[in-house]
């Protein structure tokens, strides 16, 4: 099959495309056709060499973890799935190929695209934990940092459903489309704590960074103090004593957080945003731009 893998850490150029041997499910696992696979930033990250934990032990290795597609193959114990039903969820070994071996999945809507789909997994289940670790209840008021990209925008939509305010941060070409989502936004940069201040005069409850742009300190001067900003992106967390989460959610909860989110997306209670497509032979060009940041939305490769 083909895949793209990388038989080094470094830049975008370590990227290529190869034939490599067909993965197979095992116990508990299904293989997917995969029609499309979530680009985001902890690929790079992992490319780069950056996350010890999450870094391959042997080369070749293939990038991704996010995928959707059609079940082809199931493995011994899976009675949930069959072959032919389309599933969204996470590669056990990379996402980045025509074929990719998977544990968690859940039914795709047949009124939710491939493409639309895969920019669910990672943004959903990241966006549910934070804002429970936030406690994000009706009636405060939540900024999110970053409000317009894959993460943010799925984080800022369930906060409003919650009956939360929602104030996003992102550049004023993406202020109308976080509008749409029922979002109060304001520009980033110098000046951000008179912005926020000015949009929501009742104060900030709350604040979830899906950016990692250095508004933590901001953060930390509109809450005045530390306990209730959550970052998924900027390194600088532990120096300044704000959470930096990463993961935590059991595996059944992750299933089931994604089920529920995708039928949402199926009855139009959540708007997934795809920025760009690109055919697999252009992972190297998706991941130079999501490192470069400012997505806008997610970006997908179509094997």
């Amino acid at each position: 099959m083909q895949a793209i893998v990388f038989e080094e850490f470094g830049g975008p150029e370590v990227l290529q495309v190869k034939e490599i041997e067909e993965p197979h499910a095992g116990p508990g696992e299904v293989r997917v056709a995969v029609k499309a696979a979530g680009v985001n930033p902890a690929d790079f990250k992992i490319r780069r060499g950056w996350f010890e934990s999450m870094a391959p032990t042997t080369f070749p290795a293939v990038p991704g973890y996010e995928l959707a597609g059609v079940v082809d193959e199931v493995g011994e114990g899976v009675t949930e799935f069959a072959v032919g039903d389309e599933v969204a969820g996470w590669a056990k070994a990379g996402s980045y190929a025509q074929y990719a071996v998977a544990g968690i999945v859940a039914a795709k809507p047949a009124n939710v695209s491939f493409e639309q789909a895969v920019a669910l997994p990672v943004a959903g289940e990241t966006s549910a934990r934070v804002l429970r670790e936030l406690g994000v209840k009706e009636g405060e008021t939540v900024l999110i940092h970053g409000a317009a990209g894959g993460v943010g925008a799925v984080g800022a939509q369930l906060a409003v459903a919650l009956g939360a305010t929602v104030i996003g941060t992102a550049s004023p070409a993406n202020h109308d489309y976080l509008r749409s989502l029922g979002v109060i936004p304001v520009a980033y940069g110098d000046g951000l704590v008179d912005r926020v201040r000015a949009a929501a005069p009742q104060g900030v409850d709350a604040v979830f960074d899906a950016a990692g742009k250095g508004a933590l300190p901001d953060s930390v001067e509109l809450l005045g103090g530390t306990d209730r900003i959550v970052t998924i992106a900027d390194p600088a967390a532990g120096d300044l004593g704000v959470r930096f989460s990463s993961g935590g959610t059991s595996p059944e909860q992750t299933k089931a957080g994604l089920a529920e989110q995708l039928q949402q997306a199926a009855d139009g209670k959540l708007r997934l945003n795809v920025a760009e497509t690109f055919a697999l032979a252009d992972a190297a060009k998706a991941q130079e731009l999501s490192e470069a940041g400012h997505t806008g939305g997610k970006f997908v490769l179509v094997p």
